[in-house]
């Protein structure tokens, strides 16, 4: 399975938080699963971060890396879908994710209950 982790559930995974639920936790320990998070939402925590709404680690990349989580880039093509995506969600970080998720055929890793207007599977994170 492919996972698509949302901005907070990548750093609740980082952080070993426990507001992570106990399934998704399970889901992004299982080595059989494919767990990604995409460049939007990197691009998300840093801007948050640097408006002081968000803490987040400072070495994030290599945070990611040393997890075994691979960072997605964005394309040309998750651009446009994700423009072309109906407007139930109106964050474009978010808007990204549900497109790369339907590209790529993965479950988004999110307690956002605004993905559950698009054709994306969700796992409550």
């Amino acid at each position: 399975m492919i996972l698509m982790l949302d901005a907070h559930a990548v750093l609740w995974w980082l952080a070993n938080d426990p507001q992570l639920s106990d399934q998704a936790r399970r889901a992004i320990a299982d080595p059989a699963n494919d767990i990604l998070v995409s460049a939007a939402s990197i691009w998300e925590i840093e801007v948050k971060r640097a408006a002081g709404r968000l803490e987040a680690p400072a070495e994030l990349i290599e945070d990611l890396e040393r997890s075994h989580v691979i960072a997605l880039p964005s394309t040309a093509l998750d651009a446009v879908a994700a423009a072309r995506l109906p407007m139930h969600h109106k964050d474009p970080f978010d808007r990204m994710l549900v497109a790369q998720a339907r590209r790529l055929d993965a479950v988004i890793v999110s307690r956002d209950r605004a993905f559950a207007a698009y054709d994306v599977p969700v796992l409550l994170a």
